[in-house]
């Protein structure tokens, strides 16, 4: 499948294995990346230099994304969705946050310990809620169908698994800064200070690509 006025494909820079079958979410704390897999019920911690499996969490109600915020992981899981409080050394779920109104449209997530960043489906959009009470504090409506989220500084970077796209919007006012393809089906997203981290669905593979590349990837102001 391609997206109508999306030309642009992104070169991968770097690229690690995934662990599992079923990726889904994906974050990096500045020491690990943490990959979780739906099918395998877990959360891994990998050595960003090799890929290298250094911690393996018990998580069965794994669903979609994953950040880290707080001292503790926030998985995207259960049924209906919320975000899972997940102790990043023992795996235990210490807490929950719902996510209202109740249902299946969360995907993405990200968050700074203060604000979460969401990425919702059906209809689409991007949220910035309150952590403590998960109250929505901006929301934008966005092309596609969000998949994963990441925050690079003000930028918002979501995925759209079926389009294999990553685009990024303005955290400010939600204006669609760039978008283009990348090679895959994307889930998860990261940011860790320099590339773009995308858990390639279909190639079972962690992939990165430059935040710059993305940037200077335009969108053609199509409809």
């Amino acid at each position: 499948m391609t997206v109508s006025g999306v030309d642009v494909t992104l070169p991968i820079v770097r690229e690690l294995p995934a662990p599992g079958g079923y990726l889904c979410g994906l974050t990096f704390d500045g020491e690990f990346i943490w990959h979780s897999d739906q099918e395998a019920g877990e959360i891994y911690a990998l050595a960003p230099d090799t890929g290298a499996v250094v911690r393996t969490l018990s998580c069965p109600r794994v669903r979609a994304d994953l950040t880290v915020g707080g001292g503790v992981l926030c998985q995207v899981g259960g049924r209906p969705k919320r975000i899972l409080l997940v102790d990043p050394v023992t795996g235990d779920v210490l807490g929950e946050k719902r996510v209202l109104p109740p249902s299946g449209r969360l995907c993405g997530v990200e968050t700074s310990g203060v604000m979460m960043w969401l990425g919702l489906r059906g209809p689409a959009v991007v949220q910035l809620r309150d952590v403590a009470t998960m109250t929505v504090r901006r929301e934008f409506a966005v092309p596609g169908t969000p998949s994963g989220l990441t925050v690079a500084g003000d930028v918002v970077v979501y995925a759209e698994f079926e389009g294999a796209v990553l685009r990024a919007v303005d955290g400010r006012d939600g204006t669609l800064l760039a978008e283009a393809m990348v090679d895959g089906r994307p889930v998860g997203v990261t940011w860790d200070g320099a590339m773009i981290w995308y858990a390639d669905f279909v190639g079972r593979r962690l992939a990165a690509v430059r935040l710059s590349d993305l940037l200077s990837a335009r969108p053609t102001g199509r409809g």
